[in-house]
């Protein structure tokens, strides 16, 4: 090797080394490696009681009114779940990457039903099953929809609630009903999304209320004990 190729090489050597060097170093750096923001979990809320609000002891209507269990909300396909759903084209969820629901919604709803029917004061008792085995009716309901939508100049969160007054005694259907309820993001973050989504099931929870209270007002009268139906009185 004449001397030329030799400082060549160790230019190169030399240069290899530094780079090596360079390397290591910002491997250093970075150790150990960052690890991800964690999730931001939400919760769902029913109607706040206004100040000072009290529950009244049981009147002489509420004594004759029918008792009311409240089956376990379920979920659609794809809403079962945790995770925080948004659209950005149709018939598409998708998830946010570090925002979650605490629960289930459909598990979150639960016992605001409960509260929500119970303050219509239209029922002796509201309770969720299993509860009351003898319960003059049962309120089975659906999540359909609960989806954050970027579809437009603003996004909107969209709430779609099924529900189904039955008759225990007879198995009778004594009304449905489909809540469909859309409410503006202030922001189009997740954060944003959850706030609208409270808004939507608030306002969804006062207008079941009230469709519970009117099937129960429709419910066919009982007859009396002792007498059977169609058969005249001895």
């Amino acid at each position: 090797m004449n001397h030329r190729s030799s400082k060549t090489s160790f230019r190169l050597g030399a240069a290899g080394a530094v780079a090596m060097v360079a390397v290591a170093a910002a491997g250093c750096a970075n150790w150990p490696p960052k690890s991800a923001p964690p999730p931001s979990f939400y919760v769902l809320v029913g109607p706040i009681a206004p100040a000072g609000a009290a529950r009244h002891g049981p009147t002489a209507l509420s004594l004759h009114a029918p008792t009311l269990m409240v089956s376990a909300p379920q979920a659609a396909a794809g809403y079962d779940s945790h995770r925080i759903i948004y659209l950005r084209d149709a018939h598409q969820l998708e998830y946010f990457a570090r925002s979650e629901w605490v629960d289930t919604p459909a598990r979150m709803l639960a016992p605001l039903i409960v509260a929500a029917v119970e303050a219509g004061a239209g029922f002796r008792a509201v309770v969720p099953a299993p509860g009351l085995t003898a319960a003059d009716l049962r309120l089975d309901t659906e999540v359909l929809r609960l989806q954050h939508e970027f579809v437009g100049p603003q996004s909107r969160v969209r709430f779609v609630l099924r529900a189904t007054l039955v008759d225990n005694s007879t198995r009778r259907v004594l009304a449905w009903r489909e809540f469909d309820q859309t409410v503006a993001a202030a922001s189009d973050d997740p954060y944003g999304g959850v706030v609208a989504a409270n808004r939507a099931v608030q306002a969804v929870l006062a207008q079941l209320a009230q469709f519970c209270t009117d099937g129960a007002a429709d419910r066919p009268p009982a007859a009396p004990q002792g007498v059977a139906a169609g058969m005249p009185g001895g």
